[in-house]
């Protein structure tokens, strides 16, 4: 019976994309801290992972160098954040402060969804091998 990677590991690959994609913006944000009239980006993570999901389901493939790419079209959630402090001045929306809190938490999170792969390849090792 052959295993079906996209079964077994379900939507986690598409979920450590997804953080390592936020920890890009949430780095662009905080390396941008000090850029007049830049706009601090943010991921609803919620949506662009049920995006994600629908994808997969999907199973949509592109055959033809002509056809579109669905997976182009998908934003990932990405969007200017609505900032929660007043504006400095300069037009700069980013808070470091927040930004590095939502660092912190992207990180831990995706160290959790690490371990939680790799205890499934684990399990899936056990199964090919009998346990030894």
């Amino acid at each position: 019976m052959a295993i079906s990677f996209d079964k077994a590991f379900g939507i986690h690959p598409q979920g450590l994309q997804l953080r390592a994609q936020r920890a890009e913006l949430i780095a662009s944000n905080i390396a941008n801290a000090d850029t007049p009239g830049y706009k601090a980006k943010g991921m609803d993570f919620k949506t662009a992972l049920a995006q994600a999901a629908s994808k997969q389901q999907t199973g949509m493939t592109r055959t033809n160098d002509k056809h579109f790419d669905v997976r182009m079209q998908l934003n990932n959630g990405v969007g200017f954040r609505i900032p929660d402090q007043a504006d400095t001045g300069d037009g700069n929306s980013v808070d470091v402060q927040v930004e590095r809190n939502l660092y912190l938490e992207n990180s831990m999170e995706y160290q959790a969804s690490l371990q939680f792969l790799n205890s499934k390849i684990k399990g899936l090792k056990k199964a090919i091998t009998g346990g030894q």
